[in-house]
Order: C-alpha cells, then sequence, then structure tokens
C-alpha cells in the first residue's frame, strides 16, 4: 500500500511539474523574445589542467553558440533581434547528481526531479532570472578519453553536459552544448542510439544530395556528419552544422 500511495504521490508531482515545463516550453519556442540562457560551469575531476580551464570561462567562451544559433533562427524566418542571451555564473564547486547507468521509468522520474531540486538550490547568477540553466560539467582530457551521455531536459528547461577542459576542444564543446539546449527547446535526437550514426533523412544536413554520402555538414540532432553507411565524424564546429527541417518544427521554428 506505501508504495503505490508513493507512485501516485510521485506522479501527481510529476503531472504538476509537466504542466509548469509545458507552459515554459511555449514560452521558449515561441522565437519573440531573447530567452535567457545561465552556464554553469563545473570542475568534474580534481585536475589542476581542469580548474584552470573553468575559471578563464566567460561570455565570450560560448558565443559562438548564440551567434550560431541566431543565423539559424533567422534561415527559419524568425525576426527576433538575439534569440538567445548567454550567461555565464562563476563556477560551481558542487557536483549535480548523474542520472542512474541503467534507469527504469522510475528511477529516470526519481533522477530527474532530484536534478531539477539541486539545480534550484545552486542557480545563482546575476542578471535576469534565466529561462534556461546549463550545468556543464569539465574533464581533463588527459584523464578521461570519453566522455559520459550528456542531457537536456525540456521538462525542467535543463541541460546537465559533459565536455573537456582543453581550449583546442572548445568547438566541439560548442556543438555538445547546443546539440543539449536544443533538446531542451523540444528537439529529438537524429542518430541510431545503438550505433551513434545519423538517421536518414532527419538526421542528415543535406539528404536530397545525391549520392547522399558523404555529407559535408551535420545535422546538429544528428550529432555527426555522415561519411559512409557505417561512418561519420563530429563536426569540428557549429559552422559545419545545421538545423535541419525537423529539428526546425520541434523547436518551433517552422510549422511543418
Amino acid at each position: 500500500m506505501f508504495r503505490k500511495f508513493r507512485i501516485l504521490l510521485l506522479l501527481l508531482v510529476l503531472a504538476t511539474v509537466a504542466l509548469g515545463a509545458w507552459r515554459a516550453s511555449s514560452r521558449l519556442t515561441a522565437w519573440e523574445h531573447t530567452v535567457h540562457v545561465a552556464l554553469y560551469p563545473i570542475a568534474a575531476d580534481d585536475s589542476p589542467a581542469t580548474a584552470r580551464y573553468v575559471a578563464q570561462l566567460d561570455a565570450d567562451s560560448f558565443s559562438e553558440i548564440s551567434e550560431w544559433l541566431e543565423g539559424e533562427v533567422h534561415r527559419y524566418g524568425k525576426t527576433v533581434l538575439q534569440p538567445v542571451a548567454i550567461r555565464v555564473a562563476p563556477p560551481l564547486a558542487a557536483i549535480p547528481p548523474l542520472p542512474p547507468a541503467h534507469p527504469g521509468v522510475l528511477d529516470a522520474m526519481l533522477w530527474s526531479l532530484k536534478l531539477r531540486w539541486w539545480a534550484a538550490s545552486h542557480d545563482d547568477i546575476a542578471g535576469p532570472k534565466p529561462q534556461v540553466r546549463l550545468f556543464v560539467l569539465y574533464h581533463d582530457p588527459e584523464r578521461l578519453a570519453v566522455l559520459p551521455h550528456s542531457t537536456g531536459l525540456s521538462k525542467g528547461q535543463l541541460g546537465l553536459i559533459h565536455a573537456f577542459a582543453s581550449r583546442p576542444q572548445q568547438r566541439q564543446n560548442a556543438v555538445v552544448i547546443a546539440h543539449e539546449l536544443l533538446h531542451v527547446f523540444g528537439a529529438s535526437d537524429k542518430y541510431d542510439l545503438s550505433t551513434g550514426q545519423p538517421i536518414y533523412p532527419q538526421g542528415y544536413a543535406e539528404p536530397e544530395r545525391s549520392p547522399p554520402l558523404p555529407q559535408e555538414l551535420a545535422e546538429i540532432m544528428g550529432g555527426r556528419i555522415p561519411l559512409a553507411a557505417d561512418r561519420s565524424d563530429m563536426p569540428p564546429g557549429l559552422a559545419a552544422s545545421v538545423v535541419g527541417p525537423q529539428t526546425a518544427h520541434e523547436i518551433g521554428l517552422t510549422d511543418r
């Protein structure tokens, strides 16, 4: 009986949260006013190199993301002058709750609520109240070769992102951050979760190319540049990435 009550209470909380999230998401994807995004850098390890990298991050470190998104929004005919404004908070010392390795549905729901609760108590930043909060965990590439999976939550307007504490990888970090930011706006992944390969046609930047492979650009939610049926490369930066038609529809840039 207690377990049933616990589940019912959780479902009621989630329903309330979902309603609020739907209203917030509708405002995000109207593309009528600037969306204020707060980015919170976090050193995910005790490497001195990571600490130095995180300490020097500022708004200019992420200007490529807002400039790229502005270009894509205008390419789809929206006229909002500055679609996204990214502000950078001082580095956080706390680590957010990480998702369980193999979550069930209930585990995923509980983690989402824990993350929102944690984020609400670690969101100090000067300026306007942010509509989107991105917590970026930086890792020393000398200690970690492959990053953990990043997550963008449209229900909650939160991102939990893993990136490399490395200047040479800053542009690829921007691709990952932009990908997760668009998840917050409602975009879906457009790659095969089992192989990591972009899905044709929605995960291709130029699906009409003949022949379709190799591609020259990445669809941002496809995540990679398709080169062959079983091979694709991470784009070197956002200049080699675009918002495809299906993603544009999902985030409110088009009606169809």
